[in-house]
C-alpha cells in the first residue's frame, strides 16, 4: 500500500508539469495585455509606463525563463505576486479557498446522504410508484439550471422570513469561519450548499440506482438468496458495497470539480470563492493567478483520485495494492 501511494504521488508530477505547460501556452495566446488593463487604455500614449510595467512583471523575459520561474515557484509553494492586485497569490487564494472548500464538503455530504439511500430504494423498488418519484426528483435536479435554482431558493427564503417575521432576511455577504461564529457561517454557506448538493445528489442518485440494478442481477446475489441469507444482509453486505464502486468515482470527480467550478453559484449568492477568482483572473489577464488556480484544481483532482482508488480496496476486498 505504501509503495502504491508513493508511486501515485510521483506520477502526479508529470501531470502537474503538463497542465502547467498547457495553461502557460494558452494564457499567452489570449489577446490582450495585463499592463494595458492595469494602466488603462490611455497608456497607449505612454510607452515608458507600459515598458516599466512589463519589466516589473517579468513579461519581457524569454518564455522559457517565465515558464521555469513559474514551475520553480510552484514546487516551492511560492506562487508569486498577482499581476493585477499586486498581492501574493497565496494570500488571494487563502482568503477564498475556505469558502469554496466548505461549500464543496457540505454539498458532498448532503448529496451522499440524499443520493445513496434514495438510489438504493429506487433500485430495490424498481418500477413502483416510489421508484418513479425518486427518478422524477433526480431528473428534475439534473434538468434544473443551477443559477435558477439558486435564485428561487433565495426568493423562497426571503418570502418565508418575511411572512414569519415581517422582515425580509438577506444572507450576510462577509465570510466568517465556522469556528468563530457557527450560526453566521451557516447562514452564508448553507443555502448554496443545499442548492449545489441537490443537483449533485441527482446525478449520484441515478448512478446509484443503475449500479444497484446491475449488481442485484449478479449470480452471487442469487446464490446468497438461495442460501437463505436475510435480504438486508444481502443488500448491505454484498450488493451495496459492490455497487458503490462507480458511485465513489463519481462523487470524487464531482467534489474536485466543485473546488473551482462554483462560478455561477458564487455569483448568485455573492460569494468570494475560487470560481469567482478564476473568472476575474482570466478577465484581468493575470497569468500568474490563473496558472496557480489551475494547478490548485489539478492537484485537487489528483489527490481526490488517489483517495477514491484507496477506497476501492475497502469496498472490494479483491482489490489489492501491492
Amino acid at each position: 500500500m505504501y509503495r502504491y501511494v508513493v508511486t501515485r504521488l510521483l506520477l502526479a508530477i508529470p501531470t502537474l508539469v503538463g497542465a502547467a505547460a498547457l495553461v502557460f501556452v494558452l494564457m499567452r495566446l489570449i489577446p490582450g495585455d495585463v499592463c494595458l488593463i492595469r494602466l488603462g487604455m490611455g497608456s497607449h500614449g505612454n510607452p515608458a509606463a507600459m515598458e516599466a510595467c512589463r519589466q516589473a512583471l517579468g513579461l519581457n523575459n524569454p518564455l522559457i525563463v517565465q515558464f521555469l520561474d513559474f514551475l520553480g515557484s510552484y514546487f516551492t509553494f511560492d506562487f508569486g505576486t498577482s499581476m493585477w492586485s499586486g498581492r501574493p497569490v497565496a494570500v488571494e487564494i487563502g482568503t477564498r479557498l475556505p469558502v469554496s472548500l466548505q461549500i464543496a464538503l457540505m454539498a458532498t455530504v448532503i448529496a451522499v446522504l440524499i443520493a445513496i439511500p434514495l438510489g438504493t430504494i429506487s433500485a430495490l423498488k424498481e418500477n413502483t410508484w416510489l421508484d418513479h418519484i425518486v427518478r422524477m426528483v433526480a431528473i428534475a435536479g439534473i434538468a434544473t439550471p443551477s443559477f435558477w435554482l439558486g435564485i428561487m431558493s433565495l426568493v423562497l427564503v426571503l418570502d418565508i422570513t418575511y411572512l414569519a417575521t415581517g422582515k425580509a432576511w438577506m444572507p450576510p455577504i462577509d465570510y466568517v469561519p465556522f469556528w468563530q461564529d457557527p450560526l453566521r457561517n451557516l447562514s452564508i454557506v448553507l443555502l448554496p450548499a443545499i442548492t449545489v448538493g441537490y443537483r449533485y445528489s441527482a446525478v449520484t442518485m441515478r448512478m446509484t440506482r443503475s449500479a444497484m440494478l446491475e449488481v442485484m442481477r449478479e449470480d452471487y446475489i442469487r446464490t446468497a438468496r438461495s442460501k437463505g441469507l436475510v435480504e438486508q444482509i444481502i443488500v448491505n453486505r454484498h450488493a451495496l458495497k459492490n455497487a458503490l464502486l462507480p458511485v465513489v468515482t463519481l462523487i470524487g470527480i464531482e467534489f474536485a470539480f466543485l473546488i473551482g467550478g462554483l462560478v455561477v453559484t458564487e455569483q448568485v449568492f455573492n460569494l468570494n470563492g475560487i470560481g469567482r477568482l478564476f473568472v476575474q483572473s482570466v478577465q484581468n489577464q493575470d497569468n500568474v493567478m490563473t496558472q496557480a488556480l489551475t494547478m490548485l484544481v489539478v492537484a485537487v483532482f489528483v489527490l481526490t483520485n488517489l483517495v477514491v482508488d484507496l477506497l476501492y480496496a475497502w469496498l472490494d476486498p479483491r482489490i489489492r495494492y501491492s
